[in-house]
């Protein structure tokens, strides 16, 4: 006795639209546009960053020198390791790479007392696995890569550069002491700063500021 035909549920018949057609159309015809378009997207930013500041980043703070910045401190009369703690009340360990160090031997007799400076042991040797000798590349590319530094430059170029980096904040020289900027809580012109909801770089962005 054959089976009498019920009704098959849940079975929708898919409807080709134009617009899939035109999609298929464009995928068969440039395949490589998926990869563009992946490219596109930015990178995956940590939560730490969702202010314009580096929330992950707290004492000890290791700080990345460069060439112009021991010389601006010899200059100014500055203890580099002293002056960053006054600027920032925490602990902080200077750290230096090898190509900073193999550019102030190159600069000779000049830089000496730069030179003696930076092989201070209180100083963090950090090494370097790239070719030549340009420090501003390193310094770059390694904050990029790892945001666990602050950078403490006088360099304009390196600055723009180091901006450019999110929840990177830097260390400058003005009115003969250490000062820092993207930091939630940092020191100007001796003053403690204190700002909620914004970033020392765009003061606009600011809710609240008081000084000590």
């Amino acid at each position: 006795m054959a089976k009498s035909k019920g009704p098959k549920f849940a079975a929708v018949k898919k409807i080709i639209t134009k617009k899939t057609i035109q999609k298929y159309k464009e995928d068969v015809l440039n395949p490589k546009k998926k990869d563009n378009e992946k490219e596109k997207l930015g990178r995956n930013v940590s939560s730490a960053l969702f202010f314009s500041y580096n929330t992950a980043l707290g004492p000890p703070y290791r700080v990345i020198v460069d060439t112009n910045f021991i010389n601006f401190s010899i200059q100014n009369k500055l203890d580099l390791e002293k002056g960053m703690m006054d600027c920032l009340y925490a602990k902080c360990t200077p750290c230096i790479t090898d190509c900073v160090m193999a550019e102030l031997e190159k600069l000779g007799q000049k830089y000496r007392v730069a030179l003696r400076i930076a092989k201070d042991p209180r100083f963090q040797r950090l090494a370097c696995t790239h070719k030549g000798t340009y420090a501003d590349d390193c310094i770059v590319e390694r904050v990029t890569q790892h945001k666990c530094y602050i950078v403490a430059t006088c360099d304009r170029d390196l600055k723009r550069r180091i901006r450019k980096v999110p929840g990177v904040p830097i260390m400058y020289i003005t009115r003969h002491r250490y000062s820092i900027e993207r930091l939630p809580e940092a020191t100007i012109g001796g003053g403690n700063v204190f700002c909620a909801g914004g970033s020392l770089s765009n003061p606009s962005s600011m809710l609240i500021i008081s000084y000590l």
